[in-house]
């Protein structure tokens, strides 16, 4: 592997940790800038994949002494990405500044209503569980049952 692609590739990791980091934070600032730096992990990533530097995709143009000529989609992908990252950045800000008018808070607290529909569907996954007699099979199969529509099947039309 060459060098002059090592050090992108580093940094494009530790953007990326980074961003991951702060995006599993329930600090909502701190999930927009993780969200932020993983963007520009994908950009410098398109760029770097994109290919050596050459003269502009533009007929009679050059660029120095360069004799290829340089791919402009990486180029189109990078600035559409840029796009939807600041897109996607208002829409996260909005929603920070919208909670933190609602609660005073920044930090997401776990929701109690969801609390609650997860206690209840653990009890009467156990109280299923228990009405099953243990000699019957799972209905979860791989075998034909009646329901199947498959063609030459007794139950299909």
């Amino acid at each position: 592997m060459n060098v002059t692609y090592l050090v992108p590739l580093i940094l494009i990791g530790g953007l990326t940790s980074a961003g991951v980091y702060l995006l599993l934070e329930r600090n909502l600032t701190r999930m927009l800038l993780g969200l932020l730096l993983v963007g520009n992990a994908v950009n410098l990533l398109i760029l770097t994949v994109g290919g050596p530097s050459g003269n502009p995709p533009i007929r009679d143009r050059t660029s120095g002494n360069e004799t290829t000529e340089a791919d402009p989609l990486a180029q189109g992908m990078i600035l559409t990405a840029i796009v939807i990252t600041m897109g996607v950045a208002a829409f996260v800000l909005a929603m920070t500044y919208r909670s933190y008018r609602l609660s005073r808070e920044e930090d997401i607290a776990n929701d109690l209503e969801d609390a609650r529909v997860s206690k209840l569907s653990e009890r009467s996954a156990a109280a299923l569980d228990e009405d099953l007699p243990e000699h019957q099979p799972a209905r979860d199969t791989d075998a034909p049952d009646e329901l199947d529509a498959l063609p030459g099947h007794e139950g299909s039309r």
